[in-house]
């Protein structure tokens, strides 16, 4: 009896445990203006060799992409470097991302787009960047515990 006690007061402290899991959100990095589904420009590039850069030493689990290649090249340096591999999920389902990210027991990193990103930030318990435009590429959103900081990631 004492066992199964002790098992359910474990279980029931998991989703307070999960909010505390940093959960990290970028837009994917630079691209010219005005195509479909470009690939990063250079500079995107280096800024995603960067954010690789900035999650070293750090943990990370899971790596969640949209179905475009700006999404997946921004992570492709990120996961490569740690072994990940990349999960897509349906850029118009906010919710189950967030959903995914919420449920992971170790830190996530979501790569959005500039009409997802403040939605998904806002989800997860951050506070809502401001309406991102295209030059707006660089900044990564890390919320935890109902905090959200936000850094500068440069080429």
């Amino acid at each position: 009896m004492r066992f199964l006690l002790l098992a359910l007061a474990c279980c029931a402290a998991l989703p307070a445990a999960a909010a505390d899991v940093p959960v990290h959100v970028v837009r994917h990095f630079d691209t010219p203006a005005g195509e479909k589904d470009p690939d990063l420009l250079p500079q995107g590039v280096a800024r995603a060799e960067a954010l690789a850069r900035w999650f070293r030493g750090k943990r990370l689990c899971a790596i969640l992409v949209t179905q475009y290649k700006r999404t997946r090249q921004t992570a492709a340096p990120t996961a490569a470097g740690r072994g990940i591999a990349i999960r897509t999920y349906d850029a118009a389902d906010i919710a189950g991302v967030v959903a995914q990210a919420r449920a992971s027991a170790c830190p996530v990193l979501i790569v959005g787009h500039s009409n997802t990103v403040p939605d998904i930030v806002e989800r997860l318990g951050g506070a809502r960047p401001a309406p991102l435009s295209h030059p707006d590429f660089g900044d990564l959103w890390t919320i935890a515990g109902g905090t959200s900081d936000t850094v500068r990631i440069a080429p």
